[in-house]
């Protein structure tokens, strides 16, 4: 059996694991932290459980589609919950946009904004699941070594339909003129890390996923999923080290053969990065050996950092769903201070979930389990005084906008920054989400899952195909697996 080394338990190495322990290799996952999970990690304190990371659960046939590969199913390991409203947008005071789960009623709520956009939402969609269909059956699937893995006559006939050379901007524009309708439809795209101006057309598939396929929610929290994956690759064999920090890989001859921790060596036949792509080649490889210099990753678009901030409350709040998205201040200023003028925003869009309203098995009787984000620039300075300046300017609006006053009912906080983004996850500039889907950055363009110049070191993750997001992650882990797996045939 040959022997696979993978770094990081993220959902890319638990998926890599699995599928290659499936396939016959030897599989062992070196985890920095602690607990497994990467940054989809979560803690539990004074009875409150907070997920640290990712709380949507969107493409559901995504996680379906991957237990299925091992004979199982999601259900086997945590109950699925469609959530409806699928969640709020707060423009202001007594102006909440509910988005329904059910389509009709999505319709009717376009129309009563705009007259005549029912039909264009329809038109819209239509398009958006082709891209879909298209995208998620060929495009996440190809692995990005170059531009001839796209040289499909079915995904070249595609090209122009998929719209990859406009903007989502441009073309929700051009169909829609309220304002309400056009940062509805251009907010999924946030998750991919750029701006709706600076991201593809092609990218309309994730208002297919939000506004058609749901909004979903595992009952127990986000970490149900990841013990799913945990307990598939147990099942299957794979071996888990936990605080186990690489702190080099040893090439010798143009193959990885060893990787080093603070106590212990480990040999490998293959190796698998699934931590942050820029630490693993600028921090753990002999230079000789990487395939990009720090000047090719000051020059990425890196996806926004967040100031995150887990709160529990010792009462339970009214007028909060599942999840709110603050849309009251000016959406163009704060992408500006993200991607073109990097700083602390002046006035900052932020996001507020709120899982135990759904789930009470997150926070004790009678308490309430809040988590904030406001999306940050990667790479400006942590300034750890500022956070309570911007929990202040948070905790302010949602009194203002939902009178409800969270500050004396508060019994733990805790944040979480670019720092910690860093320490924790060895994140390049602090990111929390990725590589950003920009055009130049898309497909065969983004970096390689190969290395061209170790014959056995691989990549997978956010930082490489198909993306960034907990869906395009678990693929990432299958394309990378299957790479492995045509390789080791070959030789």
């Amino acid at each position: 059996m040959k022997r696979v080394g993978i770094i990081g338990s993220g959902f890319s190495g638990l998926a890599a694991a699995s599928c290659l322990a499936k396939a016959g290799f030897d599989v062992t996952v070196l985890e920095k932290n602690s607990t497994l999970g990467g940054r989809a990690r979560k803690f539990e304190v004074d009875g409150f459980t907070f997920d640290m990371g990712p709380s949507w659960y969107w493409m559901p046939e995504v996680f379906e589609n991957y237990f299925n590969i091992f004979g199982k199913k999601s259900s086997d390991f945590y109950e699925l919950k469609r959530l409806d409203p699928s969640y709020d947008v707060i423009f202001g005071k007594n102006d909440i946009v509910s988005i329904p789960a059910n389509y009709n009623q999505l319709k009717e709520l376009f129309e009563s904004l705009e007259q005549g956009s029912g039909v264009k939402l329809d038109k819209f969609l239509e398009e958006a699941e082709y891209k879909y269909t298209v995208g998620m059956n060929e495009f996440v699937w190809k692995p990005g070594n170059s531009i001839f893995d796209f040289a499909d006559i079915r995904v070249l006939k595609s090209l122009f339909k998929l719209q990859m050379l406009s903007s989502i901007s441009t073309q929700v524009d051009k169909l829609f003129k309220n304002e309400k309708i056009r940062d509805i439809l251009k907010f999924p795209v946030l998750f991919l890390g750029a701006t709706p101006e600076n991201t593809p057309a092609l990218y309309s598939l994730m208002n297919y996923a939000d506004l058609k396929l749901g909004t979903w929610y595992p009952m127990g929290g986000m970490y149900k999923v990841i013990e799913g994956f945990v307990s598939v690759a147990k099942d299957l064999g794979v071996k888990f080290i936990t605080n186990a920090d690489v702190k080099e890989i040893v090439v010798e001859e143009s193959r990885a053969t060893k990787m080093i921790t603070d106590s212990t060596s480990y040999d490998f036949d293959y190796i698998v990065a699934s931590a942050d792509y820029h630490h693993v080649e600028q921090n753990l490889l002999p230079k000789k050996y990487r395939m990009y210099d720090q000047a090719y990753w000051e020059n990425r678009t890196m996806a926004p950092s967040s100031l995150l901030f887990y709160v529990g409350l010792n009462k339970k709040i009214e007028g909060v769903k599942h999840h709110n998205l603050f849309f009251d201040e000016n959406f163009a200023r704060h992408a500006d201070e993200i991607y073109t003028n990097p700083t602390w925003p002046t006035a900052p869009l932020f996001y507020l979930s709120c899982p135990s309203v759904t789930d009470s098995s997150l926070a004790s009787d009678g308490n309430e389990n809040l988590f904030m984000l406001m999306p940050l620039a990667p790479g400006i300075k942590d300034e750890p005084e500022l956070h309570e300046k911007y929990f202040d300017i948070m905790c302010n609006r949602i009194q203002k906008i939902l009178d409800v006053d969270i500050r004396d009912s508060i019994v733990y906080k805790r944040s979480y920054c670019l720092n910690d983004f860093i320490s924790d996850y060895n994140a390049f500039k602090g990111n929390a989400y990725g590589l950003a889907n920009t055009l130049t950055q898309t497909a065969f363009l983004k970096p390689k899952m190969k290395s061209r110049n170790i014959q056995n070191l691989f990549f997978t993750g956010q930082l490489t195909t198909p993306g960034p997001g907990v869906p395009p992650s678990i693929i990432s882990g299958q394309v990378v697996a299957n790479e492995i797996i045509s390789s080791h045939k070959t030789h």
